[in-house]
């Protein structure tokens, strides 16, 4: 028989709210994190909005001296796991040597590194190369996260970052979901982190045109899942971690449950660089995978949580690949978008869409 696999903690830092509690209480509320870019001077993009963590404090993980080595991915992202690590009560003052090899990590994201590895080549492109990082090589890359999160706290189980764009910290999940499946790991410390919020990153969407230009003024407006005016999405930053565990090994220490993970399915459209298969095609079988994969059947799903960018061609395509499947039952699922609060954290998705279905 296959393990069961369950969630026994969450963290949230999101730009809707720092914390899980607060992160959950402002979201039902319909508190929206979205406000004008405040990281750096925006007034030269078409776009000057995105959802940055407010009132984030990096220094309460990292001395002034680490940080100038790190992505803001790297705090963001110790500090959801931090929270997630007490929220399945969790002590690691009381492991042993065995303890810590068993507690993996496996975090997705898009672009963790980017905005370190932005400095160093404003650096290098203002003709002052003795003052690039020694680090600007090795935390310029995504595979630096979880190396960074299993350091921090002492982990010593698998360690792997998974790095496809949105799908990142799906995948990460599922990944981690299989793995304490398989019998290879008994818990592990899973979810997402984005952090690029950045001149280079918000000019490299403004010349993809994905995002929107009309609510500068209005920024809490400017991202609008499914709606007919939708311009594009929100650029946003934020993490949400969480502990995946065997549910004997959870149940052995009175750990709080928050699901089960039943399911997983992953496909490609094999398409475009940039693009979504526009008949939604595969991720309609994505979707019959995991529900495979879960041995349930489609009158057993009650909620959905969407994608739900703001873009015209995801938006269409992904309410295309839900009537696909689920057909004369669509209209009856209750579904949502929580992005027209957060913004598009990109490979953190994921991480997002998990946790508030956990919560809701």
């Amino acid at each position: 028989m296959p393990r069961r696999v369950v969630v026994t903690g969450l963290g949230a830092m999101s730009p809707n709210g720092i914390g899980k509690k607060k992160f959950w209480t402002n979201t039902c509320n319909g508190i929206s994190g979205i406000r004008r870019i405040s990281s750096f001077d925006p007034t030269s993009l078409s776009c000057q909005i995105a959802g940055e963590v407010q009132g984030f404090d990096p220094s309460e993980y990292y001395s002034e001296t680490d940080l100038k080595k790190l992505s803001r991915s790297v705090p963001l992202a110790i500090a959801a796991s931090k929270e997630a690590l007490h929220d399945s009560a969790i002590d690691l003052a009381q492991f042993n040597e065995e303890d810590f090899e068993s507690l993996g990590v496996i975090v997705g994201t898009g672009g963790a590194g980017f905005d370190f590895s932005e400095k160093q080549f404003e650096i290098f492109f203002s003709n002052q190369k003795n003052k690039i990082s020694p680090y600007a090589i090795s935390n310029s890359l995504v595979g630096m996260l979880s190396s960074e999160i299993s350091m921090y706290f002492g982990l010593q189980g698998q360690s792997h970052v998974l790095s496809n764009g949105c799908t990142s910290s799906t995948d990460a999940i599922g990944y981690s979901f299989n793995t304490i499946r398989s019998g290879q790991e008994d818990w592990v410390l899973s979810g997402g982190v984005e952090a690029c919020v950045t001149p280079a990153m918000m000019i490299g969407f403004e010349r993809m045109r994905v995002n929107p230009t009309h609510y500068n003024d209005d920024p809490t407006r400017g991202s609008r899942p499914f709606n007919l005016n939708r311009e594009g999405f929100v650029l946003s930053e934020g993490s949400w971690m969480m502990i995946l565990e065997e549910l004997e090994h959870a149940n052995r220490r009175d750990a709080p449950i928050y699901g089960e993970v039943l399911g997983y399915g992953s496909t490609c459209d094999a398409y475009h660089r940039v693009a979504i298969m526009p008949d939604g095609k595969q991720s309609t079988r994505a979707i019959h995978l995991a529900l495979k994969d879960a041995k349930i059947n489609k009158e057993q799903v009650d909620y959905i949580n969407f994608h739900g960018t703001s873009t015209i061609v995801n938006d269409k395509v992904e309410t295309l690949a839900v009537k696909n499947l689920f057909n004369s039952l669509s209209p009856k699922i209750p579904v949502s978008s929580t992005k027209s609060m957060i913004g598009h954290p990109q490979g953190a998705s994921g991480g997002l869409g998990v946790s508030v279905s956990l919560l809701s």
